[in-house]
C-alpha cells in the first residue's frame, strides 16, 4: 500500500476485518484511514473534505452492520472515499479518477459493497426503500441503511423518499451525515444524552412494559399512554430538530457526535433491530482532522494534487482564464448594466462562477441548494414578473429538471437563460458528470434556442445575446477548463440568431463544428491539408435554430459533410444537420457524424478521453480522411 505503516489499516482489507477489532482499536483505525486519505488525495487529487468528515461514520457502519449482506447506500458518492478504503480498494486508491482506475463515486460494477451508483445527490433514500421492498418480496433478511450527506437534504427527492418510507412503515435506517451543508447542528450535550436514553434497550423495554401495563386500565390506560407520548414528544421537540422526521413517519435519534466512533457504534447497535423507519442524525465536520481542509472547506471539497503540509496545490501557468471565470465576470458586468438580471444556481456558486455575482451584487444572486427542479421553476416564476433569470447549472445536473424545462419554462414561452457549465466530456468525474446529452435534450424542446461558443470571447457575446433575447427560453453550453486564449473585448456584441460563420474555406469536405469542437475541426483541417484533403471549416454556433443559409450553400457545394460535437451523436447537433439535409430536394450530401458514441464514457483526463474516442484533432483527421477516400472510391 505504502512505505508508511498503518497500525490498524494494514490489517484491514474488507469490513469483516474491522469487525475482528476491539472498540478501542476503532479509534486507531479511524486515524489511519484519515491519514491515508490525505496521503492519497494529495497525490491524485479528488474529493477530500467530505470524506475526511465521514471517516468515523464509515468505520462504525461497517463495524455495526454485516456488510455486504446488510446494504449501505451512500449519498452523495464523494463522501464515500473512506468506504472505498475499507472495502477492498485501498491498494487501488492511488488510481482514483484516473483512466482505468477507481471511480470517484459509488459504482456497482466496482465492488459488491457499492450497492447503488451515486454521482448526483438526494437518491439514497429512494434507492434504499426500493431495496427494502425487494427484501419483502423475496423474504430475505438483511438491513438497509441509507447514508445521506453533504447537502443532499436540500434536494426534494429526499423528502419524497422519506414520505413514502413513512407510509410503508418497513424497516429502514436513514443516517444523516450533517456537516453543516444541509441542516445546522443542534446543541450536542443534552441531545446526545436524550438520544442515548431513547435508543437504549432498557428504555425501549421499559416503554413496552409501561404500555402493556396501561393497556389493562381500560379508558384510563389510553389517557396515560397519550400523556406519556406527549411528554416524550415534547422533550424531543425541545432538545432535537427531529420533529420534521417524526412527522414523516420516522423514529428520530440524534444529533449524535459523528466523530465519536464508540458512540456511533453504540447507537447503531441499539437502533438496528428496532422496527419501522429509523432516522439517525449524525453531526460531523467537513474536512475533519486536516487543518487546511477545516479552514477552507470549499477549496478542499474537490482538489487537485496538493502539498500535505500546506494544503496548497501548485499554481498552474494558465495562458487563458477558464470558461467558468469568463462567465462569472461577464454576468457581473451585465448585471451592472441591466437591473432586471438575476442569477440562480443549485448549490454550485463557485463551480459555476456565480460566486463573483454573489460577492459583488448579492441581492441578485440565488442559491436554491441541490434542487434543480425547484431552481428552474423558481426562475420561471421570476421571468413571469419581468426579471431576467440566468440559471447556471452543470450540464449533467440540469438533466434532473427536464420536465421543468418543458412544462414550466418552454410551454409558457418564458425568457429564462440557461448557462450550462461543464458541457461535453469533463474528465475525472466520469460518466455521472459528463455533459454529453444537453444538445440532444435541449434541441427537442419546442421554442428553445441552443448555442455553444467556440471560445471565451464568443461565450461573453452569447451570454449578452441570451440576456437581450426576448423570444422565450435560450441556452448556451460551454466546457470545463480554460479558454483558448483569444483577446476579450471590453464590451459585448449581439450575435444574429441562428447565424454561423465560415472559419476556413475548402473544396473536398465540409467540417461543421459546434462549440469548442470548432477548434478541433480547425486543427484537423491542418492535418488533412498535409494529406492532400482540402477541408472547409464552419462554426455553426447554433444547434437550434440552424443556419439554413449556410447549410444550403454547403449542400450545394459538397458531397461530403462532417458534423463535430462534444455531445452524444444520438439526437444531437449531427442529427439536426442530417434532418435538415434529408428534407431537402436535389443534392443530399453524405454526412459523417463525429461525437460521443451511444455509450457511457468512463473517467480519465479530457485529452485521454477525446483521444480514445477519436474526437481529438488526430482522430478527426483520420476519420475524415477515411470518409473522403471511401466516397472517392465509390464515385470512381
Amino acid at each position: 500500500m505504502t512505505d508508511h505503516r498503518y497500525e490498524c489499516l494494514d490489517k484491514v482489507n474488507v469490513p469483516a476485518d474491522i469487525r475482528a477489532l476491539t472498540i478501542p482499536d476503532l479509534e486507531v483505525l479511524c486515524a489511519d484511514v484519515r491519514d491515508y486519505l490525505i496521503e492519497v488525495v494529495s497525490q491524485t487529487g479528488g474529493h477530500l473534505g467530505a470524506g475526511l468528515g465521514s471517516v468515523e461514520l464509515a468505520v462504525a457502519l461497517h463495524y455495526a452492520f454485516n456488510t455486504p449482506h446488510d446494504k449501505l447506500v451512500w449519498d452523495v458518492g464523494h463522501q464515500a472515499y473512506p468506504h472505498k478504503i475499507l472495502t477492498g480498494r485501498k491498494e487501488r486508491m492511488r488510481t482514483i479518477r484516473q483512466l482505468g482506475g477507481l471511480s470517484g463515486f459509488l459504482k456497482r460494477g466496482e465492488s459488491e459493497f457499492d450497492t447503488f451508483g451515486a454521482g448526483h445527490a438526494s437518491t439514497a433514500i429512494s434507492a434504499a426503500l426500493g431495496m427494502v421492498a425487494a427484501r419483502e418480496l423475496s423474504g430475505e433478511k438483511y438491513r438497509v441503511i441509507a447514508v445521506v450527506g453533504d447537502g443532499s437534504m436540500t434536494g426534494g427527492m429526499v423528502y419524497e423518499g422519506m414520505n413514502n418510507a413513512g407510509i410503508m412503515k418497513k424497516n429502514l435506517i436513514v443516517v444523516l451525515n450533517d456537516n453543516n451543508m444541509s441542516i445546522a447542528p443542534n446543541v450536542w450535550a443534552l441531545s446526545n444524552y436524550f438520544t442515548e436514553l431513547i435508543s437504549a434497550p432498557s428504555y425501549n423495554q421499559l416503554k413496552k412494559n409501561v404500555y402493556e401495563l396501561t393497556n389493562k386500565f381500560d379508558v384510563w390506560g389510553d389517557r396515560l399512554r397519550r400523556v406519556a407520548a406527549r411528554v416524550q414528544e415534547g422533550i424531543k421537540v425541545v432538545v432535537t430538530p427531529g420533529m420534521l422526521f417524526e412527522a414523516l413517519g420516522f423514529r428520530y435519534f440524534g444529533p449524535v457526535n459523528g466523530h465519536n466512533v464508540t458512540q456511533l457504534v453504540r447507537i447503531f447497535n441499539q437502533v438496528k433491530d428496532l422496527n419501522g423507519p429509523i432516522f439517525v442524525h449524525v453531526t460531523t465536520q467537513k474536512g475533519k482532522g486536516y487543518a487546511p481542509a477545516e479552514q477552507d472547506v470549499q477549496r478542499l471539497h474537490g482538489v487537485n494534487p496538493f502539498d500535505k503540509t500546506t494544503g496548497q496545490s501548485p499554481k498552474k501557468s494558465e495562458t487563458a482564464p477558464s470558461y467558468t471565470k469568463v462567465f462569472g465576470n461577464a454576468i457581473v458586468q451585465l448585471a451592472r448594466k441591466n437591473p432586471n438580471l438575476v442569477a440562480v444556481t443549485a448549490a454550485m456558486p463557485d463551480g459555476t462562477g456565480l460566486d463573483f455575482l454573489q460577492k459583488e451584487i448579492p441581492s441578485r444572486f440565488y442559491d436554491v441548494g441541490i434542487a434543480e427542479q425547484h431552481g428552474v421553476t423558481f426562475a420561471a416564476g421570476l421571468a413571469t414578473q419581468g426579471a431576467i433569470p440566468v440559471v447556471a447549472i452543470y450540464s449533467t445536473f440540469l438533466q434532473r429538471a427536464f420536465d421543468q424545462l418543458i412544462h414550466d419554462v418552454a410551454l409558457q414561452h418564458l425568457h429564462v437563460v440557461f448557462a450550462l457549465d461543464r458541457g461535453g466530456l469533463v474528465g475525472a468525474d466520469g460518466p455521472t458528470h459528463h455533459g454529453v446529452f444537453d444538445l440532444s435534450y435541449l434541441r427537442l424542446i419546442p421554442g428553445m434556442v441552443v448555442m455553444a461558443p467556440k471560445d471565451e470571447s464568443e461565450l461573453r457575446d452569447m451570454l449578452y445575446t441570451a440576456v437581450e433575447y426576448r423570444g422565450g427560453p435560450i441556452a448556451l453550453r460551454y466546457p470545463r477548463g480554460n479558454g483558448v486564449g483569444v483577446p476579450l473585448k471590453e464590451d459585448f456584441d449581439l450575435i444574429p440568431l441562428g447565424r454561423g460563420e465560415t472559419i476556413r474555406k475548402g473544396n473536398d469536405v465540409a467540417l461543421l463544428g459546434i462549440g469548442t469542437m470548432v477548434n478541433a475541426a480547425s486543427a484537423a483541417s491542418e492535418l488533412l491539408a498535409a494529406r492532400g484533403v482540402s477541408a472547409e471549416v464552419v462554426s455553426m454556433r447554433f444547434v437550434k435554430p440552424l443556419d439554413e443559409d449556410i447549410l444550403g450553400d454547403i449542400g450545394s457545394r459538397f458531397s461530403r459533410v462532417v458534423t463535430l460535437e462534444d455531445n452524444s451523436v444520438v439526437g444531437g447537433f449531427g442529427g439536426a444537420v442530417t434532418e435538415f439535409f434529408s428534407g431537402r430536394e436535389g443534392n443530399i450530401p453524405h454526412v459523417l457524424r463525429i461525437g460521443i458514441p451511444d455509450c457511457f464514457v468512463q473517467h480519465g483526463t479530457q485529452q485521454e478521453l477525446h483521444a480514445s474516442l477519436g474526437t481529438d484533432a488526430a482522430g478527426i483527421a483520420a476519420n475524415v480522411a477515411r470518409f473522403v477516400a471511401e466516397h472517392q472510391e465509390k464515385a470512381s
